[in-house]
This record gives structure tokens, C-alpha cells and sequence, in this order.
């Protein structure tokens, strides 16, 4: 399954030369309704915005992993990228003891959501088979939203959040070390030599 995952990311992401100079967009603003969350990392604190209002599946898988303690003890195992282009990779890695159901998925044409700097997304295979992986963007990657006029799965991937503090420890885990043998197929070359643990994920007032 996280192979899976990975081929589908991986197929989506696009590191031209073009994309990598395009300026970040500013992420929305913060709302009063969007429900904060502190992941408490082992490289320092990312405080995020959980849009209930705009994503509300996603988000409230999100955050029913948050208030059952599921991510306490993961980790971000996955780099992709360099300097401030790419993504990291977190989340139960599937773990049976952790995943819950998969949610229905919520295209980016459906929430209004974009994958632009900051932006959290759900991990998946084919559309509605995320769990609890997910994986924080920096810079553009409009490859990465739904493109209904493209074949094949056209449905891009589910944004649901965005980092309103600490994109600068999501830089710092992008810029971590990678191992070179481990990882499989287009995995390989992208995992962390010492996965940046997330000690603890709760909601903040």
C-alpha cells in the first residue's frame, strides 16, 4: 500500500525548473472556524489549520486521528525535493493498529483547496483509499490538484489544511538526510535516514 502511494505521488510530481522558480502563493487566511493543531515534532512544533468548513471528510479524519492519539509516535519518513520545493511524507505509514476506515474522496475542484505552500494533503492509492498518511507541500504544485479533463485518475489529491507556524521545521525535515538504500521502487533515495518523529498531535485553542 505505501508503495502504492508513493508511485501515485511520484507520478503527480512534477520538479521542472519552471515550477520550482514559481513564487509561493500565500495560503488562505486563517478563519474562524478552522480548527488548530499543533504536531509536536522532533525537529520543533507545526501549527496548522485544519479547514473543517471547506474539506469536512477529510478534515474530520484528520482530526479524529489527532483526538484518538493515532499520530503520537509517527513520523515523517519521506522527503521530496530540495531547498523550498517538495514535500514531506508522515502519518501511520499504515499501520493496522492505527489506520482507521478510508474516507470518501474530496477533490480540490469540490473544496476550492489548492496544493500551494503550506498546504496539507492525504496520502493515497486510487480516490478514497486514504487513511492516516499525509503529506505538507512547499511551494506550487497545481500537478497535485484535480484536473477533470485529464485521463486517467484525474482526481488529484485531497487538501484539507494548511501550516500557519513552523514551515520552517517542514523546510528543515525536507533537508534531513536521505538513506540511499532504503525505501522501494520510486521510494528509494526519498526516506529519511532517521525519520523526524511526531511525538504528539492536539488541537490548540
Amino acid at each position: 500500500m505505501i508503495r502504492s502511494l508513493a508511485l501515485l505521488l511520484a507520478t503527480l510530481l512534477t520538479l521542472s525548473p519552471v515550477a520550482a522558480q514559481t513564487a509561493p502563493a500565500a495560503p488562505p487566511a486563517l478563519a474562524s472556524h478552522d480548527v488548530r493543531v499543533a504536531l509536536d515534532t522532533s525537529a520543533g512544533p507545526i501549527i496548522v489549520a485544519v479547514h473543517v468548513d471547506k474539506a469536512p471528510v477529510t478534515a474530520a479524519n484528520f482530526l479524529k486521528y489527532v483526538d484518538q492519539k493515532r499520530f503520537d509516535g509517527t513520523a515523517f519518513y519521506r522527503g521530496v525535493g530540495a531547498a523550498d520545493y517538495g514535500f514531506v511524507q508522515g502519518g501511520a505509514q499504515n499501520d493496522p493498529k492505527r489506520i482507521l476506515p478510508p474516507i470518501k474522496h474530496e477533490p480540490t475542484t469540490q473544496t476550492g483547496l489548492t496544493h500551494d505552500d503550506g498546504a496539507l494533503s492525504m496520502a493515497r492509492y486510487a480516490p478514497g483509499s486514504a487513511t492516516g498518511d499525509f503529506f505538507i507541500v512547499l511551494g506550487k504544485m497545481p500537478a497535485m490538484d484535480a484536473h477533470p479533463e485529464a485521463p486517467g485518475d484525474n482526481q488529484g489529491f485531497a487538501v484539507f489544511a494548511h501550516v500557519v507556524e513552523g514551515l520552517d521545521v517542514v523546510k528543515a525535515i525536507l533537508a534531513a538526510p536521505k538513506s540511499p538504500t532504503a525505501g522501494e521502487g520510486v521510494m528509494k533515495g526519498q526516506m529519511l535516514a532517521a525519520p523526524i518523529r511526531i511525538v504528539t498531535a492536539r488541537r490548540v485553542p
